[in-house]
C-alpha cells in the first residue's frame, strides 16, 4: 500500500510511473491488516498530524475509487470500571481531543451509535475521525484507477536486485528501469537489496495474529477497541493509565502476547478481529490458539452473543521504526534513490500522507 500510494501521488502530479512488485497482488502487511484508518490512539504531534492528513486523503481518494470501501464509521472503546473510565476521561482532557473527535458516551448512548454492542460496559470513548477501507481489495482498486490514467505501468512478479548508478534499478530479469527518481517501498523485507544500499536500518519486524468471522448477521456500525488498547497506544499515556496498569493487571494471555482488541466489520458482514504483537526473532511459523480464545471472549462480552464461526486465521509481519515516535523511515540511499519503510501498524492508516510527504520532499 505504501508503494501504491507513492505511485498515486506521482501520477496525480502528472508524472509517469513504473511500479515493480515481487507479486501480482499484495500478500504481506498491506493485506493482513484491519483496514482501519486509525486516528484515535496516535501520539500527539507529527504522528497525529500525519494520521489526520491521511484520513483526509483517504476520504478524497475513496470518493473517486468506490472499491476502496471507504467508510467514515468512527470507533468505540467500551470501558467497564472506574479505572478504565478515568483513562478515557484523561484522553478527553488532551489539547488535541477535539481534532480526534473524542467524546465520552454513556452505555446507552454507545448502543444508539452501535446497537450490536449488547454486552455489559459502563461507558465508551467515541472517536469520530476513525474510518475503514477494505484491505483485501484496496490495493487492487487503486491499481485499477492508476492503470486508467495511462501514465502508470505495473510490472508484477519481478524483484529489484540492484541500484544501478543514479535513478535506476535492475530487476531479476536483468532489465534496467530508469526514472527521475526511485522510491524503494520494501515493507518488512529489510535484507538483501535494503542491506546492500542502506546498511542496517533502524527498523524492526513485528509479527501479529488476526482472524475473520463469517457474517455477523447485523451491522457493526463502528470499529471497536477494548481498554487494553489504552495500554498499547501512546495517546492514552497519563497518570490515569499508570493507575490502571498498577491496579488492574492485564489478562495473562493478553499480557503474554502484548494484545489489545481491535475489530472492524468487512463489507461482506464478517468481522476482522485482532491482534497480538511479537518482537523477538526468529518468529514462529505457526499460530497459537490462546490469543484467539482470549479475543473471542472479549468480543462476545461486548456483543452479548456468541461470535460467528471463524472463517480465516492468519499471521502477518510488518516493519516498524525502532524509535516508535517516528512515523516512517525515509532515507536517501543513492543520488535519486530513496528508501521508505517502517511505518509499523500505521501503514494502512498513514500511507497516503507518508507518500505525499515523500512527493513534497522530492519536489514532485
Amino acid at each position: 500500500m505504501v508503494g501504491t500510494m507513492h505511485a498515486w501521488h506521482a501520477v496525480e502530479r502528472g508524472h509517469e510511473v513504473v511500479h515493480i512488485e515481487r507479486e501480482a497482488e499484495a500478500r504481506g502487511a498491506s493485506l493482513r491488516n484491519f483496514g482501519q484508518i486509525w486516528v484515535s490512539g496516535r501520539a500527539g504531534g507529527e504522528e497525529l498530524d500525519t494520521a489526520l492528513r491521511a484520513r483526509e486523503l483517504w476520504e478524497g481518494v475513496g470518493a473517486r475509487v468506490p472499491r476502496l470501501g471507504f467508510r467514515a464509521i468512527g470507533s468505540l472503546t467500551p470501558v467497564r470500571n472506574e479505572l478504565e473510565l478515568a483513562v478515557a476521561e484523561a484522553a478527553l482532557a488532551r489539547p488535541d481531543a477535539a481534532a480526534r473527535g473524542y467524546k465520552l458516551l454513556t452505555a446507552a448512548e454507545a448502543r444508539e451509535v452501535n446497537p450490536a454492542l449488547r454486552g455489559e460496559f459502563q461507558a465508551a470513548l467515541w472517536c469520530e475521525r476513525d474510518a475503514a477501507v477494505e484491505p483485501r481489495t484496496a490495493q487492487l482498486a487503486l491499481r485499477e484507477a492508476l492503470l486508467a490514467s495511462g501514465r502508470y505501468t505495473f510490472l508484477p512478479n519481478r524483484e529489484v536486485r540492484d541500484v544501478v548508478g543514479e535513478n535506476a534499478v535492475r530487476d531479476d530479469r536483468g532489465e534496467i528501469h530508469r526514472g527521475d527518481a526511485v522510491v524503494l517501498c520494501t515493507g518488512a523485507w529489510l535484507s538483501g537489496l535494503v542491506r546492500e544500499v542502506a546498511g542496517e536500518v533502524p527498523v524492526r519486524r513485528v509479527r501479529l495474529q488476526m482472524m475473520q468471522t463469517e457474517p455477523l448477521g447485523e451491522r457493526l456500525t463502528t470499529s471497536v477497541a477494548d481498554a487494553d488498547s489504552f495500554r498499547y497506544y501512546p495517546a492514552y499515556a497519563s497518570e490515569a493509565l499508570d493507575a490502571l496498569q498498577a491496579g488492574q493487571p492485564q489478562d495473562p494471555t493478553a499480557a503474554a502476547h502484548k494484545m489489545q482488541l481491535l475489530m472492524v466489520q468487512r463489507l461482506d458482514g464478517g468481522l476482522t478481529i485482532g491482534d497480538t504483537h511479537e518482537y523477538e526473532h526468529p518468529f514462529a511459523f505457526d499460530t497459537l490458539e490462546d490469543p484467539y480464545e482470549h479475543l473471542t471472549r472479549v468480543v462476545e462480552s461486548f456483543l452479548g452473543r456468541p461470535l460467528p464461526k471463524i472463517r480465516r486465521r492468519w499471521a502477518g509481519v510488518y516493519a516498524q521504526c525502532a524509535d516508535k515516535s517516528r512515523v516512517v523511515h525515509r532515507q536517501q540511499v543513492r543520488d535519486g534513490v530513496w528508501l521508505v519503510t517502517g511505518p509499523g501498524g500505521r501503514g494502512m492508516t498513514c500511507s497516503p500522507a507518508i507518500a505525499e510527504t515523500t512527493a513534497d520532499t522530492l519536489g514532485w
